[in-house]
């Protein structure tokens, strides 16, 4: 019925709320204020990247990697690393744009 999915898709609402939260805590916890406010501009532009960031970092409190807390400069460390490795994947291919020819093209 669909207030069974109405109710589930509640559920999942706040199931996702309460993890978006428990993230912003360990962020908090874990970021210094230069560090958070760079993170949440970097949201800003691109929430995707902040969110890869956001799991690397707290990957990385999780398994005891972190001593104290991540300072903006390690911040910077760590996207430059992200960039790095995403660049060396995606330099291989090329995009080839191809202009949409509508109908009434004389061709």
């Amino acid at each position: 019925s669909p207030q069974n999915q109405n109710a589930s898709a509640e559920e999942e609402s706040k199931r996702k709320a309460a993890e978006d939260e428990m993230r912003r805590d360990m962020m908090a916890t874990i970021l210094d204020s230069a560090a958070r406010e760079r993170l949440s501009r970097i949201a800003l532009v691109s929430p995707e990247r902040s969110r890869q960031v956001e799991t690397i970092i707290m990957r990385m409190a999780q398994s005891g990697q972190l001593r104290g807390r991540v300072s903006e400069q390690q911040l910077i460390d760590l996207l430059d690393q992200m960039e790095d490795a995403r660049s060396k994947t995606t330099a291989k291919t090329t995009i080839v744009y191809q202009r949409r020819r509508d109908f009434d093209d004389d061709d």
